[in-house]
């Protein structure tokens, strides 16, 4: 099962509905009607610079209107789109790039630019309809090739589960364009729903998102637990039509308060939904009710088996490693034979040349019959929904000519964030590590924390001693003081899990990210009514000078 090619569904909703609202962003909105002419004009462009059937063509366009016409139109050309989210280093983007043998690339100056007539080229479902590019275990991302059966199949799977509603609606577009969840928001215009981009601004201002959700009727929003949470306060008390918001929540697990707290919501309709990157988005499903978590069931066309260490089902109630096959399983790795070897294997129960994925969770099939997650077989972790392979951030940490060793692990104690371990090589430059580190790697992957050690300490097996490592040790540095310095350093100790804070501790260097900040600006919105943005604890990462900040806005 496949599903109707999603291309052929939006020209029916050109044909039916050209008036309809198909996205807006804060510019402006966008009928169907005009969406079809511009993805149109930017397929010829395409055209006209040789792109044709099968090749790979980057996007490097920012959120917004455009960057859905970017993506449809090279869809239209008869190729694959491969994500370039700006927001990334530009050497991780040059790797992208080159690794994937791009044709072209478009830009935002490219959206201006008139092309001729253009007639969609003819594609298969077996055709890829985009790379998007994971952690990579070797220090480099790996980028998976989805089918554009594949992703018609995960729509037409989730209308049929009933996780769409029959009629279209208004859906929010949160995740960025790199990270596959976007694939499941976005592509539902071409079953008629509009699209309301949600811009940086949006995603780290809570007031503001509410209010731009409230503006424009948005009734479906995906977004990971820790999003959620941080977001919980504003969306819980409802929409001010009265109608309930459907939440699409996955990325990463949820926690049992998390979930009971959604099931027990009469404002929120929530769906728990559970897919790798090599299955295209989502493989299964599950309404969140009742007091317990789970992954629910498999999507239409999916099988799901629960295997051990040789390839055996395991009896139901024990654990195993989940094994997806069915027609959304990609065709594996860019580039990398061998390691798309070694986790697609051959589809025992399918058709001649079918496949299957081994994911790597560890899942439990309940006595009736629904999954649960039991966390994961290797060192592949889940940081703010995105799925990191913590050997890439060593590789990183590594390539320092400073550095003559490096481990890296996630410390509960510091929310979650990666910790970096190192033995100097006796070069100058370990002050400049974070600085390194983030030339290559997404925000979500810069380690919190840089902690030089003499030696890596080792199992009796010789493998590395996690409990030895030691917790990143507090900066030195006097005590808060005074009326804003005290109150930081409590709201500081309250979001990073942390027992006390110094005047010198920078936010980012105890585990802050952009998330944790929303909580900060809340708190302080909360306390002393005052206009603030994340920006401003970015732009003050010290305690003692975000104070200070604070204290200003208050004259």
């Amino acid at each position: 099962m496949t599903g109707r090619d999603l291309l052929s569904r939006f020209h029916d909703v050109v044909r039916t509905a050209p008036e309809r609202i198909a996205v807006r962003d804060t510019a402006g909105a966008l009928t169907f009607a005009e969406l079809e002419a511009r993805t149109a004009a930017l397929a010829a462009v395409l055209a006209a610079r040789g792109v044709v059937r099968g090749d790979r063509v980057g996007v490097r366009v920012p959120r917004g209107s455009g960057l859905l016409v970017s993506l449809l139109a090279v869809w239209r050309a008869g190729a694959a789109y491969v994500p370039l989210d700006p927001a990334y280093p530009a050497d991780r983007l040059a790797h992208m790039a080159g690794d994937a043998a791009v044709r072209t690339t478009v830009t935002p100056d490219d959206l201006a630019l008139v092309g001729g007539e253009h007639v969609d080229v003819a594609v298969s479902a077996d055709d890829a309809a985009y790379v998007i590019y994971t952690s990579g275990s070797t220090g480099l991302p790996k980028g998976v090739q989805a089918t554009r059966g594949g992703v018609a199949s995960l729509v037409d799977g989730l209308e049929q589960m009933a996780v769409y509603a029959a009629e279209p609606g208004v859906v929010a577009w949160n995740a960025s364009a790199s990270f596959d969840a976007s694939v499941q928001q976005w592509a539902r215009v071409c079953r008629g729903d509009t699209i309301v981009v949600l811009e940086d601004a949006h995603r780290t201002e809570p007031a503001k998102l509410v209010a731009w959700l409230d503006e424009c009727g948005v009734s479906d929003v995906d977004m990971t637990p820790t999003h959620w949470e941080m977001l919980r306060e504003h969306l819980l008390p409802g929409r001010p039509d009265g109608r309930r918001l459907r939440l699409f929540i996955g990325g990463e697990p949820i926690s049992v308060p998390v979930w009971r707290e959604l099931a027990a919501a009469g404002t929120v309709e929530a769906f728990n939904l559970y897919g790798p990157t090599e299955c295209t988005v989502d493989a299964t499903v599950a309404l969140v009710r009742g007091e317990h978590p789970t992954i629910g069931d498999p999507l239409p066309g999916n099988r799901l088996l629960v295997l051990d260490a040789g390839l055996r089902e395991v009896p139901d109630g024990e654990i195993g490693e989940l094994c997806i096959a069915g027609p959304r399983v990609s065709h594996g790795y860019l580039g990398r034979s061998g390691l798309t070897a070694g986790r697609f294997l051959p589809d025992p129960s399918g058709e001649p040349g079918a496949r299957m994925y081994r994911t790597g969770d560890l899942v439990r099939r309940t006595a009736d019959g629904l999954l649960e997650f039991h966390g994961r077989a290797d060192r592949q972790v889940k940081i703010r929904g995105h799925r990191v392979e913590l050997g890439e951030i060593e590789t990183v940490v590594r390539s320092s000519p400073a550095v003559a060793a490096a481990a890296v692990v996630v410390r509960d104690d510091l929310g979650g964030q990666p910790v970096a371990y190192y033995v100097p090589s006796g070069l100058e430059g370990a002050s400049g590590l974070r600085e390194h580190a983030a030339a290559s790697l997404p925000e979500v992957m810069v380690p919190a924390a840089f902690v030089e050690v003499a030696a890596l300490p080792l199992t009796p097996g010789g493998k590395l001693d996690t409990a030895a490592l030691p917790a990143p040790p507090a900066a030195a540095g006097t005590a808060p003081e005074g009326e804003f310095e005290q109150f930081i350093a409590q709201v500081w100790a309250e979001v990073l899990g942390r027992d006390s804070v110094n005047a010198d501790d920078d936010f980012f260097a105890l585990g802050g990210h952009s998330l944790v900040a929303l909580r900060v600006v809340s708190k302080v919105k909360k306390t002393f009514g005052l206009k603030m943005s994340t920006r401003d604890v970015y732009r003050h990462p010290r305690l003692t000078d975000l104070a200070r900040h604070v204290e200003s806005l208050r004259v």
